[in-house]
């Protein structure tokens, strides 16, 4: 028995939740998401909450059943609060700044990176240092913030490069002579 699934998703004012066979359309203050889940499952709306069954016994329904009620949670989530990763640059003549649609970095090349923002997130640099990125979908935030950090990840010794805020990078110790 799934103990994620057991538990019904839970809708806020403000939210609404519309079903069409098998595909679940969530709308809130941070606009709308939907998803479709497989035909393991069964998902019920009864009034502000939203319940996601099995059908049937097998394993495949068991690991469907979790994963779509947690789908169907993280589509409330991103409607009500939305989702947020923050980067951090570390590193002499390391910076960001945000102009328009296109995010420059300057990360020690010989030229500046320009990242083009894609639809459905913003991004800010609160500080040339900061790179917050946000949006109403968990998994496109999370790549877009793995696609920056990516042009300089952290490297070991100096611990220069743009990490995620909070994260703790293992310092090697460099030659002795």
């Amino acid at each position: 028995m799934s103990r994620i699934g057991k538990k019904p998703v839970e809708l806020p004012k403000g939210v609404t939740a519309s079903l069409s066979g098998q595909t679940i359309e969530v709308k809130g203050p941070k606009g709308t998401r939907t998803f479709t889940a497989t035909d393991d499952v069964t998902i019920t709306i009864d009034g502000d909450t939203v319940k996601v069954d099995p059908r049937g016994k097998s394993k495949r329904a068991r690991q469907q059943w979790g994963m779509s009620r947690t789908q169907v949670a993280n589509l409330v989530a991103g409607v009500t609060q939305g989702f947020k990763k923050e980067l951090e640059i570390n590193g002499v003549g390391y910076r960001a700044q945000v102009q328009g649609k296109t995010l420059k970095l300057a990360l020690g090349y010989s030229h500046d990176v320009d990242f083009a923002i894609p639809d459905g997130v913003t991004i800010t640099a609160p500080k040339p240092t900061e790179i917050i990125v946000e949006g109403n979908d968990q998994q496109v935030v999370g790549q877009v913030a793995a696609n920056i950090r990516e042009w300089r990840r952290p490297e070991p010794y100096k611990g220069k490069g743009i990490k995620y805020k909070g994260e703790f990078i293992f310092r090697k110790e460099g030659k002795k002579k």
